[in-house]
């Protein structure tokens, strides 16, 4: 089966925002059960969603980590602040978008958040101690 142009215009952007690594590594473990979600997860949140020309990538990632947060997926979460960082998004930002997600979803998953978020600045060298 041939990859699809929005299969292909995903995974571009999917690997620029995620690394290549971390993509290729993906679908390389993928077998044909696990393959079908990492279709349509390129194809339909890095091909349609992710390449739309209303918002920045920049943009795009401040409200997926906010949304990740409300929806309390630390390890989604720690993948995106990789993204986060890659499209520009700084250390300050990201606090405040923490901090902003805290008062709307609950102190648990602020904390959560937080402690997720502080895991990957620190392992990427991000935060000056």
């Amino acid at each position: 089966m041939s990859e699809s142009e929005q299969f292909n215009k995903g995974l571009e952007v999917r690997r620029a925002v995620l690394g290549a690594s971390y993509v290729d590594g993906s679908l390389a473990k993928a077998d044909d059960f696990m393959m079908a979600f990492q279709r349509i997860t390129t194809e339909w949140c890095w091909g349609y969603a992710w390449t739309r020309p209303g918002l920045e990538r920049k943009t795009r990632s401040i409200i997926n980590l906010a949304m990740l947060t409300a929806l309390g997926k630390p390890a989604e979460l720690k993948l995106h602040v990789k993204g986060a960082l890659t499209n520009g998004v700084t250390v300050e930002e990201i606090k405040e978008i923490l901090l902003h997600a805290t008062v709307y979803c609950g102190i648990p998953a602020g904390l959560e958040a937080f402690k997720a978020v502080h895991e990957v600045l620190t392992a990427e060298g991000a935060l000056k101690k």
